[in-house]
């Protein structure tokens, strides 16, 4: 029974750093692929709210796997909230973006230990992305970008993003997305602080 019962913890074990295993490579390569994919054609100009919650509207479009020469468009909005409760720095919140789909061993905290353990740290807030529409553009890639450059250039839309991104790991491409928003917010956040520090030194 002792043989027995410890064979079993050891097979059960292996099969979990396996499965982990299995687990890291497949965010590896779907990180790696949006990376590579991801294009942020339209950045949003309005900075995110310091004070209250933001919504960060965007359009991804990408390659139809299914119907070859159309395209994928997804719309949506992350919503970025302070939480309620005061949380350690690097321990964002991620909702919505629907790891799930790709296995259940695919979720948000598996997504958060992959990010740190490469560097990448989030502000500690949520994230609470919100697919609002899965439409499909009748035409390539390169006629869906002009579609909706064009629509924004005539709305002067500066709170919508427009990026391009693979259709099997869009979650990334939107990460990578709030990403680069995050960035340019810290860049204004500093210049900000310069500007009121001359100011006062001027006076």
């Amino acid at each position: 029974m002792n043989g027995r019962g410890n064979l079993s913890r050891i097979i059960g074990k292996e099969c979990y750093k396996q499965l982990k295993a299995s687990q890291s490579l497949d965010f590896e390569r779907m990180w790696t692929k949006a990376l590579r994919h991801t294009e942020i054609l339209r950045a949003r100009v309005q900075a995110l709210s310091q004070i209250g919650d933001t919504q960060v509207p965007y359009v991804l479009l990408s390659e139809s796997s299914i119907n070859v020469g159309d395209t994928v468009v997804r719309k949506g909005e992350v919503l970025v909230q302070k939480p309620a409760l005061i949380i350690p720095p690097n321990n964002p919140q991620f909702k919505g973006f629907e790891f799930e789909e790709n296995g259940e061993d695919f979720n948000e905290n598996s997504l958060i230990n992959f990010l740190i353990v490469r560097g990448i740290s989030f502000p500690s807030l949520r994230y609470d992305n919100r697919t609002s529409s899965l439409d499909v553009f009748e035409g390539k890639l390169s006629a869906a970008i002009k579609h909706y450059e064009k629509i924004m250039q005539q709305r002067e839309e500066v709170r919508t993003g427009l990026l391009i991104g693979p259709e099997e790991c869009w979650q990334f491409s939107i990460l990578i997305f709030i990403c680069s928003q995050i960035i340019r917010n810290a860049d204004q956040d500093i210049r900000k602080l310069l500007d009121e520090y001359h100011k006062r030194k001027e006076t």
